[in-house]
């Protein structure tokens, strides 16, 4: 540990700061890329993580993978903004599984109008999805809370 980095345990990496420390980890088979990549996207900026986390998301191990997608939701959460590489990366993946969260922080914290095409309609499917629940909803709702005021006044 003579960069003061653990990658055997993860310990510190949230606090990775130095991409090219990561670079050197990743060609090395490190063990905890996925995490230090999330430390990449809390640090640096958006254009030196965003090759990194691209990178990160073709990790073996499903964990490691699960993290780079965090990743890439944090730096939408934090940039509000991705780069086309990481859009490409999370459209490959889709909007189930591993990308499922990512893409849910992209489509809520990137100005629609900068959303790429396909995650234009996912954000409009997405929100009439929502407002459909709504409405389906509504009326169950209304019986239950009806339901309960009358238990109230009775007791």
């Amino acid at each position: 540990m003579a960069t003061g980095w653990d990658w055997e345990s993860g310990d510190g990496l949230l606090r990775l700061d130095d991409p090219v420390e990561w670079d050197a980890a990743f060609e090395r088979g490190e063990r905890s890329l996925g995490t230090a990549v999330i430390g990449l996207a809390f640090n640096c900026s958006l254009e030196e993580a965003s090759p990194r986390i691209v990178r990160a998301t073709q990790l073996p191990d499903p964990d490691q993978r699960g993290f780079a997608f965090t990743a890439a939701g944090t730096v939408a959460r934090l940039n509000n903004a991705l780069t086309p590489e990481l859009y490409g990366t999370l459209r490959a993946e889709g909007r189930r599984g591993f990308a499922e969260n990512a893409i849910d922080d992209t489509l809520t914290f990137v100005p629609f109008r900068d959303l790429p095409p396909r995650f234009k309609w996912w954000k409009v499917q997405s929100t009439g999805s929502d407002k459909l629940l709504r409405w389906l909803l509504w009326p169950q709702d209304t019986f239950w809370e009806l339901r309960e005021t009358l238990r109230r006044r009775r007791s």
